[in-house]
């Protein structure tokens, strides 16, 4: 087994090749002048089970770009079996047509990573898991739940916490951690004017007095989680918590974050911190996926079972 690492996440591959104690594969990852990516592999993968760890997050067509360039050097270079490992699966909103002559982008992305070569798909959360249907090959599809209950538990008792779903469309999977933790369940309803314009209704389920975790696949533009923080204060919550998966935090995401009543984020490292989050007013806190990715890893390449890894 060889792991190798594409540029937008290397500390996380270093991670997971620390707990599974092998070395990041050797590959030279070239920019010539006009933007242009080259690959070279450094090292003999001829008949070896080789995994790529690449989020495709921003800048998302560099990222897959160049994901795409290293699994093309691996097949040339004769691996026996390539798993592209995409912590954040960028694209994964564009899922299905919203108006006439739009494009499906996530399934183009599944096209273009197999027509690459990769005989296997492995991600975090996707934020539709219907991608999984897109893929004519094998796709494990984790969720970064066991790390993110694990830091709920340790610090907000079940008796005096409400898990909030931030619209309508998180409910299933916030009734899920609602279920393992043990807290209480609340929604709030939302309508939403224009793209990356949210306007919090009302909430539906009791939160006053009592600690508010609005849980989410992702924040983006924090547009959504910062309206449905005002909605749970204005109806009573004590404080407010978020936790998400993915921390995209583009454009004027920290600044609404750091505008809100949110009084901490909790996100995985699946997508590195920009500077603008690491320098964040509120406080920001990273729990690492790399037990998860490095499980899945050792399972996969075994040939074991990964089914317990799914929730």
């Amino acid at each position: 087994m060889k792991i190798f690492s594409g540029s937008s996440n290397p500390e996380l591959t270093q991670k997971v090749c620390d707990i599974l104690d092998a070395p990041v594969g050797k590959a030279r990852i070239v920019r010539f002048s006009d933007g242009e990516m080259y690959v070279e592999i450094g090292e003999n993968v001829r008949g070896t089970d080789v995994f790529v760890v690449q989020s495709t997050c921003s800048p998302a067509n560099e990222n897959i770009m160049e994901l795409l360039i290293i699994i093309d050097a691996l097949k040339r270079a004769s691996a026996r079996s390539i798993c592209a490992v995409l912590p954040y699966y960028g694209y994964a909103r564009q899922d299905r047509k919203v108006a006439p002559r739009t494009p499906i982008t996530a399934k183009l992305v599944c096209d273009l990573i197999e027509a690459a070569g990769a005989t296997r798909v492995l991600s975090l959360d996707l934020h539709a898991g219907q991608i999984q249907g897109f893929f004519n090959v094998p796709f494990d599809h984790l969720f970064a739940m066991p790390v993110l209950l694990e830091h709920m538990k340790a610090h907000f008792p079940p008796a005096s916490t409400v898990l909030v779903s931030p619209d309508a469309g998180g409910v299933e999977r916030t009734r899920a951690y609602s279920k393992r933790h043990g807290g209480s369940l609340a929604i709030v309803d939302k309508r939403r004017s224009a793209p990356n314009v949210a306007q919090v209704m009302n909430i539906i389920g009791n939160v006053k007095d009592l600690d508010a975790i609005l849980i989410d696949d992702m924040i983006d533009t924090a547009g959504t989680i910062a309206n449905a923080a005002k909605a749970l204060v204005d109806a009573g919550a004590r404080r407010v918590t978020a936790y998400a998966t993915h921390a995209v935090l583009s454009g004027p995401a920290i600044e609404r974050i750091e505008a809100s009543p949110i009084e901490r984020l909790v996100v995985t490292d699946t997508i590195p911190l920009h500077e603008n989050a690491r320098g964040s007013k509120k406080p920001v806190e990273v729990l690492s996926t790399a037990p998860l990715l490095a499980k899945a890893l050792r399972r996969i390449h075994m040939g074991d079972s990964v089914s317990s890894l799914f929730v």
